[in-house]
């Protein structure tokens, strides 16, 4: 929803931005207009974030370019959605019934105007299978119909040239010859083309206002670059305004826009303009030169955002990595493991996307909500790698410099994330039930670990059973939670690497009657000295409002 909404902000700016254009080149000639407002529909269907994207597909490597120039940062939010941060990315998003609701009644919309369309389009195919053709000798198919249309060129692809009956008894030969020179040029000009794209525009945003105005200053803009044409090639003004008040009197409008006629747009401006008319101005240097920087700026712009923002996660960002590879894990692949290389680099396999945001932000299964099925199912190999630098093994870092080691891994994964995955999340905070971690009546019965280095730290993790070797209270807590599906804070006080052997009988089974396998509640106590209680506490929650299958490579 956000993506859309941000999308037509974008549009109707990049819309502004071309009407102030226009109001600068109104003295000009109409094709140049014309083809500002082709270019604010298409706006509509061409999001800045695909340029965005196809910046960041450009190759950086500069060290002296590390961190990009404030205005480039800036300008890369205002080419997102609308966002806020809360911790991490967060978008608004319509939640409840609202979404279904929004779509159904945008889907409807979208119907009524095409089955419109359609029903105004069946009737001139109608008309053309009916017509018989005319033989006057020009590059289109010419064919006479017995309806009251007006003339009109007739299809996107195959055009032909309608007439009605009995024309050349309504109007002159030089009137009718005016009409035909003012159709052959919407066949130049393929207007048909460019009619039908903004149908498509017009079908997809029909709750946008600004379409629909957009969509008349096109009509408006292509006839008067026609009514330019015709007196161009030397029809005389007089005959072609008669011309036009002819057909207007005797025939009806084109029901359709990819159905170019000869009426359109405000009839009183056009014969003005076609009787007063003289010798347009051509587009001057400084004009040229607008057109130009505007255009640099509407496509060269987005571009140069997403380089910079790449540029964020090139080697000579902190937060980021050289080198990143993702490909599908295989389908025997069984279990995960993700390893942290020294000097900055990661080897991930058989990992599910659910589980790489849980390692990127800390957080615990029961803590990452909504997403898509394949979230949890599909599983992904990733190595990613940065310039060398920095300790090349952990022996060689202290305690604080691992963990802040692990911290930056961390963020440079949730960035890789947010990169490949295009995965935003929305932080709140939640009063949740959650579970204490108390030592039991007898104390705590924790073995410490034999090396209390940290530099060695394995854990095993199966169902019902959790082997640690120099574990800190930390892994032992998103264990738990991870089996009781509840927050577990720690309210031990107990500190230091321990070696733990936890066996339970997992949820959903049931326990032997021997009672020789308990609980993890009867676990802890009788196995560690340790208690759950159960509270409540703030949790903070994020939830996936957007994240799709990266592309392999």
């Amino acid at each position: 929803m956000i993506p859309v909404l941000s999308h037509l902000w974008q549009s109707t700016l990049f819309a502004l931005g071309v009407y102030l254009l226009t109001l600068a080149l109104r003295h000009n000639r109409a094709q140049t207009r014309y083809a500002l407002w082709l270019a604010a529909s298409i706006k509509f269907i061409i999001p800045f974030s695909w340029l965005v994207a196809l910046g960041r597909m450009v190759e950086w490597r500069s060290a002296s370019t590390s961190v990009p120039p404030p205005v480039f940062v800036a300008a890369a939010q205002l080419s997102d959605p609308f966002v806020v941060t809360l911790g991490m990315v967060k978008q608004l998003q319509p939640t409840g019934p609202w979404g279904p609701l929004l779509f159904a009644a945008w889907a409807t919309g979208t119907l009524v105007v095409l089955i419109g369309w359609f029903l105004n389009w069946r009737r001139l195919h109608v008309a053309k299978r009916s017509a018989t053709p005319l033989a006057l000798g020009l590059p289109i198919q010419a064919l006479s119909t017995s309806t009251v249309l007006e003339p009109g060129v007739f299809g996107v692809f195959r055009p032909v040239l309608l007439l009605p009956n009995g024309i050349e008894e309504k109007l002159t030969p030089a009137q009718l010859n005016s009409i035909v020179v003012h159709e052959l040029c919407h066949l130049r000009r393929r207007d048909n083309l460019a009619a039908a794209l903004h149908m498509a525009v017009e079908a997809a945003f029909w709750f946008h206002p600004l379409v629909w105005w957009i969509g008349s200053r096109l009509v408006e803009e292509r006839e008067n670059a026609c009514d330019q044409e015709v007196v161009r090639v030397g029809n005389h003004p007089h005959v072609y305004a008669e011309s036009i008040l002819n057909v207007c009197k005797y025939y009806l409008e084109s029901p359709l826009p990819c159905a170019a006629g000869v009426s359109g747009a405000d009839l009183r401006k056009r014969i003005e303009a076609i009787m007063t008319g003289g010798r347009l101005a051509n587009l001057s240097v400084s004009r040229k030169l607008l057109l130009a920087a505007s255009a640099m700026l509407a496509l060269g712009g987005p571009m140069l955002i997403g380089v910079a923002t790449a540029a964020r996660l090139g080697v000579s960002d902190p937060n980021g990595f050289d080198v990143a590879t993702i490909k599908t894990s295989s389908s025997d692949a069984r279990g995960m493991s993700i390893q942290l290389v020294p000097g900055g680099g990661v080897n991930i396999s058989g990992a599910p996307l659910r589980e790489l945001i849980m390692f990127a932000y800390d957080v615990r299964a029961f803590q990452v909500t909504d997403g898509p099925g394949w979230m949890r199912t599909d599983r992904f190999d990733i190595e990613a790698k940065s310039a060398p630098g920095g300790p090349t093994s952990f022996l060689e870092m202290g305690e604080a410099q691992r963990e802040a080691f692990q911290k930056m891994m961390r963020k440079r994964v949730g960035n890789l994330l947010a990169e490949r995955f295009q995965l935003k999340l929305t932080a709140d905070a939640r009063v949740l039930p959650v579970y204490h971690l108390v030592k039991a009546s007898g104390g705590a019965r924790l073995t410490p670990a034999a090396n209390q280095t940290g530099t060695e730290q394995r854990i095993q993790n199966g169902r019902g059973e959790v082997i640690a070797t120099g574990a800190r209270m930390g892994s032992l807590l998103m264990l738990l939670s991870s089996a009781v599906g509840r927050p577990v804070l720690d309210k031990t006080g107990l500190n230091g690497l321990y070696d733990i052997k936890l066996t339970w009988t997992p949820d959903g089974t049931t326990p032997p009657a021997d009672g020789t396998v308990p609980t993890i509640f009867l676990a802890l106590e009788e196995q560690l000295g340790l208690k759950l209680q159960a509270a409540t506490a703030p949790v903070t929650t994020y939830r996936v409002d957007n994240v799709r299958k990266p592309t392999e490579n």
